[in-house]
C-alpha cells in the first residue's frame, strides 16, 4: 500500500509500505477514504515531539471501509467508519470512566518504559504519532489497522459526505471536549488562543454551550476572518497587546475561562518565548508556553483554563504563582474522543454544527508532502488540508 513516512524533521516521504492484517481478534482492518493533516502532524513534521522512528506512518484523523475484521469485531466488512485517533480497550479502569484517552491496554508493554519517564504513567496508544504512545501506525495510507474495533469506530450512516463526519476523528471533539472543560456559563467572556481547526471548533463549541462572548487569538488574517464567522471578536496579536487588550474588553475583570489551543510550538515577541523558540530549534526540547503563560495572566481570579494544545515534555518560567494565587482550575489532557461522538455526530446530521467550513485544500494521498509544507509554511491560506486515497 502508499503511505506517508516520517524521516526526521521537514522530511516526509510517501512510500511503498506493507499491508496491515489483523494481528488481534479484536483488530478490523480499514481501507482509508479520507484522510487529514493535524496541527499536532506539525509538531512530528518540526521535530519536536520525542519517540518518532525513520518509517513510521504518520496520521490520526481518518475514516474508510471495513475491508476485514477479526472474530472480536463488532464491526462488518462494508461499513463506513470514522475512527477515533484514541485508542482504547473500552474495560479498564480508565475507559469504564469514559476517560479513554487514558486507557491503561492499549500502549504496548514495551513501549510504556520511555512514556512514564516522561509522563509519570504510560498515556494510550495513538495513531501514527510517537512511541510514547504506542508507535502505532498511521491512517495517512491506503489501509490501517485498527485495535480494539469494538470499542472506537463510530458507524457512519450511508449519504453522509466524508468531508462531513471526517472530524470526528479528532479535532471536532477535541474542540468541543476544550469548552467542555472550561465549564462554560451563560454570560462567560471566553477567550481562545489560537485559531487553527481545533481553536475554531473550540469558538463554535463554546457559542453553542452559551458563552456570551467568545475572543479569538491570532495573527493571520484568514484565521481570524473564519473566527469572526464563528461569532467572534478577534485580537490580531501582532498589532495588540494581548493582555491589554483582553483586560479592556473585560472592564478589568479578565476572562471567566481561557482555551489554549496552540500548544508547545507558541509564537510571540516576549523574551521567554524566544528562548523558548531557540531550545527548540537546537532540540533542547523545551515547549513553548507562551500561549499557555498569556492566558493565565488574562483569565480572572477564579477562573478557567482549558488547554487542549499538545505539549509534550517540560516548560520553563511556568506561572504557577498565577495558577495557585488566583485560585484558577487547570483542565486539561488529550481528547476522550469515544465519549462525544455519537452525540457530535447527531449534532452534525441535525445541521446544528458546521464541520467543513475550515476545509481549504483536498489533495490526494500522493501529494501529502504538498500538504505538510503548504499547511506548515502558509498557515494562512491552508487552514485544513483533506488527503483522499
Amino acid at each position: 500500500m502508499r503511505a506517508l513516512t516520517w524521516h526526521g524533521k521537514h522530511d516526509v516521504r510517501v512510500e511503498t509500505m506493507p499491508d496491515p492484517q489483523i494481528v488481534n481478534p479484536r483488530d478490523a482492518i480499514i481501507q482509508v477514504t479520507s484522510t487529514a493533516i493535524c496541527g499536532s502532524d506539525l509538531h512530528l513534521f518540526d521535530g519536536v515531539i520525542p519517540g518518532m522512528q525513520a518509517g513510521d506512518i504518520l496520521g490520526h484523523e481518518f475514516m474508510g471501509r471495513v475491508v476485514d475484521v477479526g472474530p472480536g469485531s463488532t464491526l462488518k466488512v462494508g461499513q463506513r467508519v470514522v475512527v477515533p485517533f484514541t485508542i482504547s480497550c473500552g474495560s479498564c479502569f480508565f475507559c469504564q470512566r469514559a476517560q479513554f484517552s487514558a486507557c491503561d491496554n492499549s500502549n504496548p508493554a514495551d513501549k510504556q518504559d520511555l512514556t512514564e519517564t516522561m509522563f509519570g504513567h504510560a498515556a494510550a496508544g495513538l495513531f501514527g504519532y510517537s512511541h510514547l504512545t504506542g508507535g502505532y501506525p498511521g491512517g495517512q495510507a491506503e489501509y490501517v489497522r485498527v485495535p480494539f474495533s469494538d470499542v472506537g469506530p463510530i458507524v457512519i450512516p450511508e449519504g453522509m459526505d466524508d468531508d462531513d463526519v471526517l472530524f470526528l476523528s479528532d479535532i471536532l471533539p477535541t474542540g468541543w471536549m476544550a469548552a467542555d472543560n472550561a465549564d462554560i456559563e451563560a454570560d462567560d467572556t471566553v477567550v481562545v488562543w489560537g485559531c487553527g481547526p481545533v481553536g475554531l471548533f473550540a469558538i463554535q463549541a463554546a457559542r453553542l454551550m452559551g458563552a456570551a462572548r467568545v475572543i479569538a487569538i491570532d495573527h493571520y488574517p484568514n484565521r481570524l476572518a473564519l473566527a469572526r464567522r464563528m461569532g467572534a471578536e478577534v485580537i490580531d496579536f501582532k498589532q495588540t497587546s494581548v493582555l491589554e487588550a483582553v483586560m479592556e474588553m473585560t472592564g478589568g475583570i479578565g476572562a471567566d475561562a481561557v482555551i489554549d489551543a496552540v500548544g508547545m510550538e507558541a509564537h510571540g515577541f516576549a523574551l521567554d518565548t524566544v528562548m523558548d523558540n531557540l531550545k527548540q530549534a537546537v532540540g533542547v526540547g523545551a515547549d513553548s508556553g507562551h500561549a499557555l503563560r498569556e492566558a493565565l495572566m488574562a483569565v480572572r481570579k477564579g477562573g478557567r483554563v482549558s488547554v487542549p494544545g499538545v505539549y509534550g515534555g517540560f516548560m520553563d518560567k511556568f506561572p504557577l504563582g498565577a495558577l495557585m494565587q488566583k485560585g484558577l482550575q487547570l483542565r486539561t489532557g488529550q481528547t476522550h474522543v469515544q465519549a462525544y461522538t455519537h452525540d457530535l455526530l447527531r449534532r452534525i446530521q441535525e445541521g446544528e454544527l458546521d464541520t467543513t467550513f475550515m476545509i481549504s485544500h483536498r489533495l490526494p494521498l500522493e501529494e501529502a508532502v504538498k500538504g505538510y509544507e503548504g499547511f506548515r509554511w502558509n498557515q494562512n491560506d491552508w487552514t485544513k488540508v483533506v488527503l483522499k486515497t
